[in-house]
């Protein structure tokens, strides 16, 4: 199994839609909370340690990337 970076849903801006509809209504704390859960729940779903590394590595340099477009934004 490969990482798949491009999107499965047929309308991704439902699946957006919904992930954000989740949030409202929510404290920080919360969402945070919500985040975590299903991450969780998701990788359990895939359940595959490398497919979850490399998604872990790409979340983290999308990250840190967006960051440092902020930087030097400022």
């Amino acid at each position: 199994m490969t990482l798949s970076t491009a999107s499965n849903f047929a309308k991704p801006d439902d699946a957006f839609r919904a992930i954000v509809e989740a949030h409202r209504g929510l404290s920080d704390a919360q969402s945070a909370d919500l985040d975590a859960a299903l991450v969780l729940v998701l990788a359990n779903h895939i359940g595959d340690i490398a497919i979850l590394n490399e998604a872990i590595a790409l979340a983290k340099r999308r990250m840190l990337d967006a960051s440092q477009q902020q930087q030097q934004q400022q």
